[in-house]
């Protein structure tokens, strides 16, 4: 029979152990976010539907992003044994130096206006945790004022290609000026998706106020006051600031772009160069005969062309052709740093987060994306240690298995008998 006693108070102390209460709100409730799915119910609680709604969503019926996030749901990893992981080595080299992790932010538009700390959040955030930070041409931030943020950090420029050549052609010069080390030529925003979560949210800058954008605003009124009391929400890159984001993108960008234009901007750029949006393994061994640093292997979040090619799914035969020629790097799909750890494993050299980075800033500024990079750091590390690989060098594709559930709903849809 168990032997019972009263317990003294003494030992009910060493028992309960209450949690010191954290008084401040903000580190409350990101030390309260584990994963970047915490931070973007965070996010969805603090920002206007169509703020968070531009992050959150994707062209049209959205299946090219379901699709690319199921993809890294869809592995299996095979870690090996007895091998000594009591310390992990993440950092890594990519385009011409180092980045403290395999990770680094994605380019973004509008991003002031997803919280208004923007840019600065990103830029100071990743210069701190020795990760790189890239600019978009949409961005809300200059590219002077983003080299003041991060001034001895890796800054780089994603490029669009204009309608009026001569504004792009300033912005290279500008971006070389401010010392950013790598340029993103972007090949697949010919025009914009079509954004449709957007087009019903009335999404613009400057915002389109209706009843329901104002009953949406009530319980949020932190992001109004931010909106309100700061500088002018604008593209920090270009003039022309009013519409909604397919409307600029439209009047902005150039279906006509070519490899000639491709030939032109990469002689004005003394930096290394990479061509983000490529979607095929053709154009990626075009590109490697170019001779070009790197390929950023994105379907652009799904926010263009819906029912695009997975990138993860790409990346073993892209590696196995032209990862030797060049550089290759993923984004689209990413939400944890087991994502990142499969990513490496299967080929790529680095990855890019860009809805990540923003979950984080929306729910906390410049706190919260340093939370996102802890986040995804710490999950890096603890797959690393899980499989046994004490270095990035050390992962392969004996650790990963993509299991392919689209590929087998797709042979039972072939096989599956047809009515005449």
């Amino acid at each position: 029979m168990v032997q019972r006693q009263v317990p003294r108070p003494a030992e009910l102390l060493e028992l309960m152990q209450f949690k010191k209460v954290e008084l401040n709100g903000k580190r409350r409730r990101l030390s309260s976010a584990l994963t970047i799915d915490d931070l973007r119910t965070i996010a969805k609680r603090r920002t206007p539907a169509a703020a968070f709604d531009y992050t959150d969503g994707a062209a049209e019926r959205e299946i090219s992003m379901d699709r690319s996030v199921e993809a890294f749901e869809d592995i299996e990893f095979h870690p090996s044994i007895l091998n000594d992981v009591s310390s992990v080595d993440t950092t890594t080299q990519i385009l011409g130096g180092s980045s403290a992790r395999p990770f680094g932010i994605a380019p973004t538009g509008f991003t002031r206006l997803m919280q208004t700390e923007g840019e600065i959040a990103g830029a100071t955030a990743a210069g701190e945790a020795g990760i790189p930070f890239t600019l978009s041409t949409l961005g809300t931030t200059s590219i002077e004022h983003v080299k003041e943020a991060n001034p001895l950090g890796r800054n780089w420029f994603q490029l669009y290609v204009m309608r009026q050549r001569e504004i792009s052609y300033g912005l290279v010069a500008r971006a070389a000026a401010a010392g950013f080390d790598t340029l993103f030529f972007t090949v697949d925003t010919p025009v914009a998706g079509a954004r449709l979560r957007d087009s019903r949210n009335g999404f613009s800058i400057p915002p389109q106020l209706s009843l329901s954008t104002i009953v949406n605003a009530i319980p949020r009124p932190w992001w109004w006051w931010d909106f309100l009391t700061t500088a002018k929400l604008e593209f920090a890159s270009l003039s022309e600031t009013g519409g909604t984001v397919g409307e600029l993108l439209n009047s902005a960008m150039d279906p006509s772009i070519d490899f000639e234009d491709l030939a032109e901007i990469r002689t004005m750029w003394p930096g290394r160069f990479a061509v983000k949006g490529v979607q095929t393994l053709e154009d990626a061994k075009k590109l490697a005969d170019l001779g070009v640093d790197a390929v950023v292997l994105s379907n652009h979040g799904g926010r263009q062309l819906d029912r695009a090619p997975v990138p993860f799914h790409l990346l073993p035969e892209v590696s196995r052709e032209v990862g030797k020629d060049m550089e290759i790097i993923l984004d689209t799909g990413i939400r944890s740093g087991a994502d990142i750890v499969a990513a490496i494993a299967l080929g790529a050299d680095f990855t890019m987060i860009g809805r990540a980075y923003l979950y984080g800033l929306m729910a906390g500024g410049k706190e919260g994306v340093d939370r996102t990079i802890e986040i995804l750091a710490s999950q890096v590390e603890q797959t690393m240690k899980l499989l046994q690989v004490p270095t990035l060098a050390d992962l392969g594709p004996q650790h990963v298995t993509q299991l392919s559930r689209l590929a087998r709903l797709g042979e039972e849809e072939r096989s599956r008998p047809r009515a005449l």
